[in-house]
């Protein structure tokens, strides 16, 4: 397998969703600015969403993948009873956890954003949205169980592609509305189950060659689903602890106004790389690094794991100088519209630039953890994030008052990059893991090259300077030039000194 080939084919659908994301929440921005109604209809979102980001984006993968695999090569009718079991099990609980939400809903939202109760209006409106858009979790969960069972048979584009129908949804309902004066937060709430319905259709399609399912409602625990059960829980918590330091910042950005959709706006931007750099890195990597673990091949698992840090780290240390560099100005070109002021680009780039400093962080845990989840360890990861959670609120808490919101994305990238660290150390002490010399020699020379890519953006943003400001419609464009001007020169001076190479990510 080709690490950088099949990463590339996920990245490419994921770009595509995630540029759809833009514009669908350019469009928001632009209608909704930062108003009670983008506030409320953010938190409606967020609870399930974070939940479709906890499932999907390689959490379910990593407690399934392993466990599924190594049925599937023991018994293709092993792997076909192990996926029914967990497929069941997992209706059954989902349709429970909707059911209840749907009856404590006010609970559920003031929980989430304790600082929405105070304003009547803001709070009621967050709990008729959010009981619209739960549904979604339903769908967009099982859609997760089936872009896992493609995963495990190395198929990622339809996995990746299915979030698309998502922003398509979500764009049409708010031209719908646009152009026959409805309300917009409704039909965006509506749209978001709507889509996740037809996600799961459209990945219940593409799999039906590797799996057909067999559902029955009945709750069958075997000691392979118990076992699966045992690893999902943790690893819930351990790969998506990004977006529980996430949602954990929400709840305390609720009690300043406005600040829920400035940290939504700099997440959605940040997002995008964390995609590619983490989510498909480590999609991509984890069903090789299982099989090769299972079948014993040691030295082949180890530089399967070295090439995903060396790609994550090539794909992640560029965003993070650009994203620190340009948040003004990437912040104003995608925002910058409608009732979404200067001051609200201001506050949602100074938000970006911290978050900026932690995607290298974001990216690397996506991939660090599946090198325990390869080999069935879920408890760390899980302490490990524990760790990060806690320090997170720690710092948030502690100094809001100081600093406002802006703590929350600092805090964050600061408790990811501690868990790094920590993974790093018990990765070595576990002897999970070796570095090998070309990822110390490819790390100094991906920094370079994104030196040398700094000092071009920089170039380019004073050149464009008159363009790039706020009142100017076309300021978009001429971002595109500059960041497409700073990419290829990454590129040109990265694959000069030998890092950007597609034989070079080969893992086999």
């Amino acid at each position: 397998m080709n690490l950088l080939s099949s990463t590339s084919v996920f990245s490419f659908y994921t770009l595509a969703s995630r540029f759809l994301g833009y514009f669908r929440d350019i469009l928001i921005a632009s209608f909704l600015g930062a108003s009670i109604y983008a506030d409320a209809f953010f938190v409606a979102f967020r609870i399930p969403n974070t939940f479709r980001r906890l499932f999907s984006e390689g959490v379910f993968n990593a407690a399934f993948i392993p466990s599924y695999t190594s049925e599937n090569l023991k018994k293709k009718e092993d792997g076909k009873r192990f996926a029914d079991e967990v497929l069941n099990l997992l209706i059954v609980i989902l349709l429970a956890i909707v059911f209840l939400v749907e009856i404590f809903t006010p609970f559920f939202v003031y929980i989430i954003a304790p600082g929405f109760y105070e304003d009547f209006e803001k709070f009621s409106l967050s709990v008729e949205l959010t009981r619209i858009t739960f549904p979604f979790l339903l769908f967009v969960s099982l859609s997760s169980f089936f872009a896992a069972i493609l995963n495990s048979n190395n198929k990622f584009a339809a996995g990746a592609a299915a979030p698309i129908i998502l922003n398509i949804f979500l764009i049409f309902s708010l031209f719908i509305s646009y152009l026959f004066n409805l309300d917009f937060v409704s039909n965006l709430s509506y749209a978001v189950s709507l889509a996740g319905f037809f996600q799961l259709i459209f990945l219940i399609y593409f799999s039906k060659n590797y799996y057909y399912p067999s559902i029955n409602f009945k709750i069958s625990i075997s000691k392979k689903v118990k076992f699966f059960l045992k690893k999902l829980l943790p690893s819930i918590f351990s790969s998506g602890v990004t977006q529980i330091n996430i949602l954990v910042g929400t709840i305390i950005a609720s009690f300043e106004a406005g600040a829920v959709s400035y940290l939504y706006y700099a997440d959605r931007i940040y997002q995008i790389n964390l995609a590619i750099a983490g989510i498909a890195v480590g999609t991509v990597a984890l069903p090789e690094l299982a099989k090769t673990l299972k079948l014993g091949k040691i030295d082949e698992a180890s530089k399967v794991q070295n090439k995903s840090i060396e790609l994550c780290l090539l794909l992640s240390i560029p965003a993070c100088f650009g994203l620190v560099i340009a948040s003004e100005e990437i912040t104003n070109a995608l925002f910058g519209y409608g009732s979404f002021s200067e001051k609200d680009v201001t506050l949602t780039a100074q938000a970006l630039k911290y978050f900026g400093y932690g995607v290298p962080a974001f990216a690397l845990i996506k991939v660090l953890s599946n090198f325990f989840f390869a080999r069935d360890n879920t408890k760390l990861p899980f302490y490990i994030s524990l760790l990060s959670v806690i320090l997170n609120v720690l710092i948030s808490l502690t100094f809001f008052k100081s600093f406002g919101f802006l703590i929350i994305p600092l805090a964050t990238s600061i408790a990811t990059w501690v868990a790094v660290m920590v993974y790093l150390i018990f990765l070595l002490k576990y002897n999970y893991f070796h570095f090998k010399t070309f990822l110390a020699i490819n790390f100094i020379k991906i920094i370079m090259s994104a030196l040398i890519m700094v000092l071009f953006l920089h170039f380019g943003i004073n050149f464009f300077e008159d363009n790039l400001i706020y009142d100017n419609y076309y300021k978009a464009f001429y971002l595109i030039i500059v960041v497409t001007f700073a990419a290829i020169i990454f590129l040109i001076i990265s694959n000069l000194l030998g890092v950007f190479k597609i034989k070079n990510f080969k893992t086999n």
